[in-house]
């Protein structure tokens, strides 16, 4: 694939899992599948504040991921079967002096390697490095204009500055070296945010990144962020009008499912752990981000500092932590947070086994980018 980006293939709201079929088929036969995705960090630690961040509610027992950790990691995931691993979840990964050599290991394994960041130390030189490593770049940027940035993202203002031209930078490299990565950026939407949507999509149509993604603000079972998601409806005609901006190359898109669902789920069990987990930042492996937190010890399965990723991957522990999930025994609408990062893989598995979906016949069909990312 050239540098250009088909965006009639981005999908940035919804589920590539019936693109893994045969991922699905074994899960059905009950056999113990590798993660497609996992989505982790490479440390704790962040160099913002942001106020919508979900990760301060998800402090656990820090340890750190060395050089060696992540190497480990990545020959790990090779061996079992997973295909793709974003450098996402609860810290900067940016930030961890692995990050650039975990892109690149990954990368020669034939792993796909992406990020979400802040993108305040990807300047020019490690722009260089890295980007040749990763199908995805995405910089979290929740205004578009100077001063509101520093609010939001609990920083100084002039911190704006300098991640307006690593984005320039960014979309220059990938043009002169005529790479494939996708470039987005994405903002986390609350209500009181409305009056950054579309200085922030103006921004996008100036800075050229392949895309923004404009989503929800997950909150946690306690609705600790107070995210009010009843107000989200008196903003549809200013994102309607943010997505109008679109044009050949820049695509502006609205995660219209999780806005328009209120927080609310329409499924009590979480089939979608096994096919797409998550690691912290401390090295802890949970099913997911929502239960990091100390409090949710239960579901706790190990650490790749202390353990071998595919020991732990092999462990009796890893299965019953994901055959609870998907028993009757546990209720999603109960008892996690609003919205998670497996939401869209669990609607559409759940469908699928009450018999509402079939599986698509996909023969022939054209498969969209990012297809290791679920």
């Amino acid at each position: 694939m050239t540098g250009m980006t088909d965006h009639t293939q981005l999908i940035l709201d919804g589920t590539k899992i019936a693109w893994h079929q045969d991922r699905i088929q074994a899960w059905e036969r009950g056999e113990r599948i590798a993660p497609i995705t996992i989505d982790m960090a490479l440390t704790r630690a962040c160099n913002y504040a942001c106020h919508y961040c979900y990760a301060m509610l998800q402090e656990n027992d820090r340890k750190s991921i060395t050089k060696q950790v992540i190497t480990d990691f990545l020959d790990d995931c090779k061996e079992i079967g997973v295909k793709g691993i974003s450098f996402v979840s609860d810290g900067e990964s940016t930030i961890s002096p692995v990050f650039v050599d975990a892109c690149k290991h990954g990368h020669s394994l034939g792993l796909s390697m992406a990020c979400g960041t802040n993108g305040f130390v990807l300047t020019r030189r490690k722009l260089e490095e890295v980007l040749p490593s990763l199908t995805y770049l995405r910089i979290n940027i929740s205004a578009g204009e100077r001063d509101r940035y520093g609010e939001i993202m609990g920083v100084k203002p002039d911190y704006f500055d300098r991640v307006v031209q690593n984005i320039r930078d960014m979309v220059a490299i990938k043009k002169e070296r005529n790479l494939s990565v996708t470039i987005g950026l994405q903002m986390v939407l609350m209500p009181q945010y409305r009056d950054q949507i579309m200085p922030l999509a103006r921004l996008g149509k100036e800075l050229r990144p392949d895309y923004l993604v404009i989503k929800h603000c997950s909150d946690n079972e306690d609705g600790d962020l107070g995210v009010e998601y009843q107000k989200y409806a008196e903003m549809y005609e200013t994102l309607h009008a943010a997505e109008a901006l679109s044009d050949d190359e820049y695509q502006v898109s609205v995660k219209w499912s999780k806005i328009q669902a209120t927080g609310q789920r329409s499924y009590q069990r979480c089939y979608g752990a096994p096919f797409m987990i998550q690691l912290s930042g401390s090295g802890l492996v949970a099913p997911c981000g929502m239960l990091f937190n100390e409090r949710y010890k239960k579901f706790h399965i190990g650490n790749i500092c202390e353990t071998r990723f595919k020991d732990i991957f092999a462990s009796d522990r890893y299965w019953e932590v994901m055959r609870y999930l998907a028993s009757p025994d546990f209720n999603a609408q109960k008892m996690c947070g609003s919205l998670c990062l497996q939401h869209k893989v669990n609607e559409t598995l759940d469908s699928y086994e009450k018999g509402y979906v079939n599986l698509p016949d996909l023969t022939g069909a054209t498969p969209p980018q990012h297809l290791n990312f679920v």
